[in-house]
């Protein structure tokens, strides 16, 4: 059984990604991809990294910290790389739910100050 193998554009569809993006993540290391010639090849772990790139960008992770999971992964192992990673995911859980509340804090004031124009003007 032949593995997973995407070319450049196969990528890029994939995961709905610029080139500009995929090469940049190149370009940092994060990917390194299969070269023959002038075409790249991304396999299972490449695949595997831009998910877990992706995934981290999307949660609000720099990528020196998505860079800093990889690397514990390729050195130290799974077990390192989440205990690594629970650290991050409780601090990033507390940003996220102080911009939440602070969101909150600023549609309800927008609404009071909406309504208050209204009763004003009417």
């Amino acid at each position: 059984m032949s593995e997973t193998r995407l070319n450049f554009k196969e990528m890029c569809a994939r995961f709905d990604v610029t080139p500009r993006t995929l090469r940049y993540y190149e370009y940092i290391e994060l990917l390194t991809p299969h070269k023959e010639g002038r075409s790249r090849f991304y396999g299972p772990r490449e695949i595997a990294r831009m998910t877990l790139i992706l995934r981290g960008r999307r949660f609000g992770f720099s990528l020196e910290d998505i860079r800093r999971w990889l690397q514990l992964y390729d050195e130290a192992g799974t077990q390192t790389q989440m205990a690594d990673w629970l650290t991050k995911a409780e601090a990033q859980l507390k940003v996220l739910e102080d911009q939440r509340r602070e969101l909150d804090e600023t549609i309800e004031e927008l609404r009071e100050l909406r309504d208050r124009s209204i009763n004003e003007a009417g």
